[in-house]
């Protein structure tokens, strides 16, 4: 089409194969938006276009993307509210028959096979290195691994005991994202040959992160859980002939010297604030320490 189409907070540039989404600077602009920048998605990617009547004198035009097509979507599985939907474009009112123009176009450049499920994704999801913290723990995704490692305010006894995790692209099978939006937010990453999801409440769970107020907000666990499942589908079809690797536990090998340092630090944070007596501090830093 070579078109470009302007609405709030984005910006549609029409190709002859894809629509690249650029999300606009503005102070109101959703912060997901402000975090993904701009998404290139292929029409084979999208399921259906829709056109309707938005809110206070607009109009939204909206590209539904199938099912498995985008690792985004596919994490956030029907979680996210109208406003910050990345394929819904608002428009004034009177750009109607415009947008109409557009929608009758991405029609026509739908797939031959635009109803069923994609086999891959076809949409890039955010680029790690990627991280944010939880209520519980701090989460880092490298592109080959997982670590989560556990606060010493936030974090259950029973995520304590099971020590800082590390978990492999490899070992997964997928990702469960409960928005922090709604009760009991949280991130799971699912292992293969592991129990069934939710077998344990998240905040008990080694294999999860937990969000509160301010901890794992939408626009920065979402991409995260995106780049993890797509790292994760990428994968499957070297499983079969790849030997697996363990997932590495604390202890299993010897830690990063600057995670030691960064952990040290927020213990003295925590000491300095009276959260920690001197024992307790002394005696987890020994602890960190006896891990270089």
């Amino acid at each position: 089409m070579g078109d470009v189409l302007a609405g709030f907070h984005a910006v549609w540039e029409f190709d002859t194969d894809s629509v690249l989404i650029r999300f606009e600077r503005g102070i109101r602009r959703p912060k997901l938006f402000q975090a993904l920048g701009e998404r290139r998605i292929p029409y084979e990617a999208l399921r259906s276009v829709e056109l309707s009547e938005g809110r206070r004198g607009t109009v939204v035009l909206h590209a539904v993307p199938r099912h498995g097509a985008d690792p985004l979507m596919e994490a956030a599985d029907g979680q996210l509210k109208e406003d910050v939907d990345p394929y819904r474009l608002v428009l004034p009112a009177e750009r109607e028959t415009l947008a109409e123009y557009y929608a009758d176009e991405l029609r026509t450049a739908l797939g031959p096979a635009a109803k069923e499920p994609a086999e891959r994704h076809l949409v890039a999801a955010p680029e790690p290195p990627l991280h944010f913290k939880a209520y519980d723990g701090k989460a880092s995704f490298d592109g080959r691994s997982v670590a989560f490692r556990w606060f010493w305010t936030g974090a259950s006894s029973a995520k304590w005991k099971s020590g800082d995790q590390t978990f492999t692209v490899g070992e997964l099978a997928g990702v469960e994202w409960r928005s922090p939006e709604i009760f009991n937010g949280y991130l799971r990453l699912l292992e293969r040959g592991g129990r069934d999801a939710g077998a344990d409440e998240a905040d008990q769970d080694p294999a999860a992160v937990v969000f509160g107020l301010g901890y794992g907000p939408v626009h920065e666990s979402l991409p995260f859980a995106a780049a993890v499942l797509q790292a994760v589908r990428a994968a499957e079809p070297a499983q079969d002939t790849a030997p697996r690797e363990p997932v590495r536990r604390a202890g299993d090998a010897r830690r990063d010297p600057a995670d030691i340092a960064d952990r040290i630090r927020h213990l003295g944070e925590l000491h300095e604030a009276g959260l920690l007596t001197d024992d307790e501090f002394s005696a987890k830093k020994a602890e960190l320490l006896a891990e270089l």
